[in-house]
Formats: structure tokens, C-alpha cells, sequence
């Protein structure tokens, strides 16, 4: 799994090639358990997890080349399966300047790029 900006205990990972959900879920419990929040890049396709926040993430993804307006928040259950797999639900993803007033997704084209790119980066 590519690391980088580790910083103490928990570092934030930016993923540009296939991990496994074992994996995935060895990052779950780092920090919260059951879930690991993450940022994706809808235009680069690739994600950054780890960490505690989704804004550090996103941070990360900026200082990495992303551009604001394709970074999309995210929640990832390692357990589930199907779209309880995804959950939708970040401060980042409040952008009114993008028609997107909500923690949410909106729109439904960008969610599913969001599945589309999650399912290409964890088997």
C-alpha cells in the first residue's frame, strides 16, 4: 500500500494502485473500527485514506497535484458489500459554489464515478 505524509500513528495513504479490503480493514482499525474515511479524486481516479479527518486528506490530495473541485469525501465499510460498502457523507463535500449543499453527493453522475473508482482501487 503507498504511504505518504505519515505522520504519527495513523498515516494518510494515498492509493493509486489495487489494495486488498484486508488491507483496508487494517486501516479501519488503526482508527475508527469498522469504517476508514476517505477522499477521492474523481479526475485522477485515485484516493488518499488514513488519517482522522477527511480535510487532512484532502490536504494531502491538493498538496498532491488534485484540484479542489474533483475531490469528493467519502466513508468506506470494509465489511459490507454493495453500496453499503460507500457512504457518502463528509464536511468537504459542502460546496454550494458547486451546487453540492450537503455532506452528501448530489449528484449522481459523480457518485457513481466515485463507485466506479473505489471498485478499481480495493479487490
Amino acid at each position: 500500500m503507498p504511504a505518504q505524509n505519515s505522520v504519527g500513528e495513523n498515516p494518510i495513504r494515498i492509493i493509486t494502485q489495487k489494495m486488498t479490503r484486508v488491507d483496508l480493514k487494517s486501516v479501519a482499525a488503526e482508527r475508527f473500527g469498522d469504517l476508514v474515511k476517505a477522499v477521492v479524486d474523481v479526475e485522477r481516479k485515485i484516493m488518499a485514506i488514513g488519517g482522522d479527518l477527511h480535510a487532512d486528506k484532502e490536504a494531502a490530495m491538493l498538496e498532491n497535484g488534485s484540484r479542489q473541485a474533483d475531490l469528493w469525501g467519502i466513508n468506506l465499510y470494509p465489511d459490507q458489500s454493495g453500496e453499503g460498502f460507500v457512504e457518502f457523507d463528509s464536511m468537504v463535500n459542502i460546496r454550494p459554489n458547486q451546487g453540492n449543499r450537503s455532506r452528501g453527493v448530489e449528484d449522481e453522475g459523480v457518485r457513481k464515478i466515485i463507485f466506479e473508482i473505489v471498485n478499481l482501487l480495493i479487490e
